[in-house]
């Protein structure tokens, strides 16, 4: 793998250029302009506000501050029979106002309203024929270039379900922003048509098992449709399944596998989670355009759509400003999501080369400006943060702090943090223990804690967050394996607490790239999990241009071990093939 000394690493992303975006006049989407750090002029203390939070001077203040105009969303959603489809679609429609379109829908509409389009449906369905993908195509591009679509944005149910449709939308230009397959085993979907019942009088859907009818004058009359037989759910499931196989490479890019086999309330909330992040991202890139500045300094819905999460030339030391600026993004997105769903012990493993202090003591330096990012963020949220590097453990021979932390703390305190007194007012640097937890605080960000021989920081870490209670404690790249004693064998007394106080932060980010066994190059791929979403294994793929990129191969509710890698990589198992070469796998780090 390349390296280079701390020479010839690219600039810091300084403080005030990651501030530089208030000053430009794009408001950040929960920014508070408050009279905290320095003092205001007097007229505007009398008639403004004075909320917790960072003073963010905006040159849009002094004039006309642009709104922030959410973009629509374009969304496609797909799932099985009995997948609990239509309930999300009204359920995303009630939130977000999409339009809904389906395309029984369009087509019953067309037909009726006598357009070329319907006649022509109108023609192929009289005569008993299915209509072509391109007549149903034309229809959908249609209903989409009405002022209405175009307006609020649209929900694009069921459809494409061909490879040519999908090719047909894409030669136009047309996709979403996000496309949702809702996951359902195919006895639980069985198990819903069957059992379920509809009601002529009313229309009401009910279930024999889940779902019963209120009274026996309303079970009397439930009939079941023609079309819920096993028979003929199983057939409907092979078809849907034959289309899905068709369809989703075309969008591998933009899919979010969700679990629908849970409360309707639970997989809503997944949903919305990931249309309130694409929101934001495109909101963000439209304001900073409407200001003058380059959409390529925003963390965009398109930048990540290009990266899926994995830039490339990761092996290229040091990495571009664009890049490390990609993963502070991305970790805090994560965090934030997660603090918001009221996690309170949270843990961020990131692994790239430039963020990992195992590889260069000195890229502790890139670790920190993380934190940094991170912790002026929240922040300029109105929160308290408290950035803890542990100090000086043990006594005697054994004295001191593991060697990728020496000097951490005074580095911390002479870094540039902003033109607007964040360190001091919203900021603190503290040390880990319960004896550094103020009342004043919010949060706590706790620097790569970590054992060292003959020492264990996990015991302060304890007291610390049993001070904290219900606020967040976030650990960012935390070594807490154990480590030998100062006998030079292994602390086997307190252990199982120990690593079980380890093993109770979750984990909301996590990136590592995968070498082939007691190697660090060439890159095979990478393992990356965002909160809330599953975990992702990626291939790395060359290009005929010189260019690479990360094609997804698998996903994992749990992080995958080295077997579920390896056979992630090796994909389906073909008979008499050769293992030798993929035996490689199996050790990946």
């Amino acid at each position: 793998m390349a390296a280079s000394s701390p020479a010839t690493t690219s600039p810091p992303l300084a403080g005030p250029a990651i501030h530089r975006r208030f000053q430009s006049g794009s408001l950040s989407r929960r920014s508070l302009l408050a009279s905290t750090a320095q003092t205001v002029s007097a007229s505007a203390a009398s008639t403004a506000p004075n909320p917790r939070g960072l003073l963010l001077r905006c040159r849009a203040a002094e004039g006309s501050v642009p709104v922030q105009v959410e973009a629509p969303l374009k969304v496609m959603i797909s799932g099985a029979p009995a997948s609990g489809k239509g309930t999300q679609c009204r359920m995303i429609v009630e939130k977000y106002g999409l339009v809904h379109i389906s395309t029984g829908d369009i087509l019953r509409a067309e037909v009726s309203s006598g357009s070329d389009i319907g006649k022509k449906a109108k023609e192929y369905m009289d005569n008993g024929m299915l209509v072509p993908d391109q007549v149903v195509t034309d229809m959908v591009v249609s209903r989409l270039s009405q002022p209405d679509v175009r307006k609020k944005g649209w929900l694009l149910d069921g459809y494409p379900r061909s490879y040519a449709q999908a090719q047909s939308l894409e030669s136009m230009k047309i996709r979403p922003d996000i496309f949702i397959v809702l996951e359902v085993p195919d006895d639980n979907l069985i198990d819903r048509c069957v059992g379920r019942r509809m009601d002529p009088v009313t229309g009401k859907i009910y279930h024999v098992k889940n779902f019963p009818p209120e009274n026996d004058e309303i079970s009397d009359r439930l009939i079941t449709r023609s079309d819920d037989t096993f028979e003929k759910v199983k057939s409907r499931l092979e078809t849907y399944k034959q289309n899905s196989e068709a369809v989703l490479p075309t969008y591998s890019d933009l899919l979010n596998q969700i679990d629908g086999n849970r409360q309707v309330e639970v997989v809503f909330h997944e949903i919305d989670s990931l249309l309130q992040k694409i929101r934001a991202n495109a909101s963000e890139d439209k304001l900073a355009k409407t200001n003058g500045k380059s959409p390529d300094s925003v963390h965009t819905t398109a930048s990540k759509n290009e990266y899926r999460g994995i830039p490339t030339r990761l092996n290229n030391i040091p990495h571009s400003r664009e890049i490390r600026k990609y993963f502070y993004d991305d970790v805090l997105q994560a965090t934030k999501r997660a603090i918001e769903d009221k996690k309170t012990r949270l843990q961020i493993d990131i692994n790239i080369p430039e963020l990992n202090p195992e590889m260069d003591v000195y890229r502790i330096g890139t670790l920190m400006e993380l934190v940094r990012d991170l912790s002026l963020t929240f922040a300029n949220d109105g929160k308290r943060v408290k950035v803890c590097v542990q100090g000086s453990m043990g006594q005697g021979a054994f004295a001191g702090i593991p060697l990728q932390l020496a000097g951490t703390r005074k580095i911390l305190e002479i870094m540039d943090w902003g033109d607007y007194g964040a360190k001091g007012a919203f900021i603190n640097i503290g040390a880990v223990g319960a004896s550094e937890v103020d009342k004043e605080d919010d949060m706590f960000v706790l620097i790569a804690p970590q054992n060292a021989v003959g020492n264990c920081i996990i015991d302060d870490m304890k007291a610390m967050t049993d001070a904290a209670g219900d606020r967040p404690v976030i650990l960012v790249n935390p070594r807490l394996k154990d480590m030998p004693a100062s006998s030079g064998v292994m602390q086997t007394m307190g252990r199982d607490l120990r690593l079980k106080y380890a093993a109770s932060f979750e984990t909301c980010y996590s990136f590592r790239l995968l070498f082939y066994a007691g190697t660090f190059y060439p890159i095979m791929g990478a393992l990356r999990m965002a909160y809330p979403n599953k975990y992702e294994i990626y291939r790395r793929v060359d290009e005929p241009n010189g260019k690479e990129k990360y094609d997804l191969l698998a996903e994992f509710t749990e992080n995958p071990t080295a077997d579920d890698i390896t056979n992630a990589f090796k994909g389906p198992k073909k008979e008499n093939a050769s293992s030798g070469f993929w035996g490689f796998l199996s050790g990946i780090l």
